[in-house]
């Protein structure tokens, strides 16, 4: 049986939340949801094997740690950007320079 994050978290109490973070649709993690944690919930996490997203959702600080987790509502939604996205920054302030 397979239980998403909102099936976890609608297991919890309601009467307080935590964190808000982004959760998979479907078991590829291509679509996206907003996930209101439960309070105990202080952190958002992206799980990612060989560089494929496979899991996005909430945690706590006691198990979440490293850089696939954060602590700030919805930050687990940005992908990565590597080094691509650095070689184009550095060639278009290049650019800008010498123009």
């Amino acid at each position: 049986y397979h239980c998403s994050v909102q099936c976890l978290t609608s297991l919890l109490p309601s009467a307080a939340y935590g964190i808000k973070c982004y959760g998979c649709l479907d078991e590829n993690c291509f679509s996206l949801k907003n996930v209101t944690c439960p309070s105990i919930s202080d952190r958002c996490f992206t799980i990612t094997t060989a560089g494929k997203v496979i899991s996005k959702g909430c945690g706590s600080s006691s198990l979440c740690v490293g850089p696939g987790c954060c602590d700030t509502d919805m930050c687990n939604g940005a992908v990565d950007a590597g080094p691509g996205a650095f070689f184009l920054l550095l060639s278009t302030a290049l650019i800008t320079l010498f123009l």
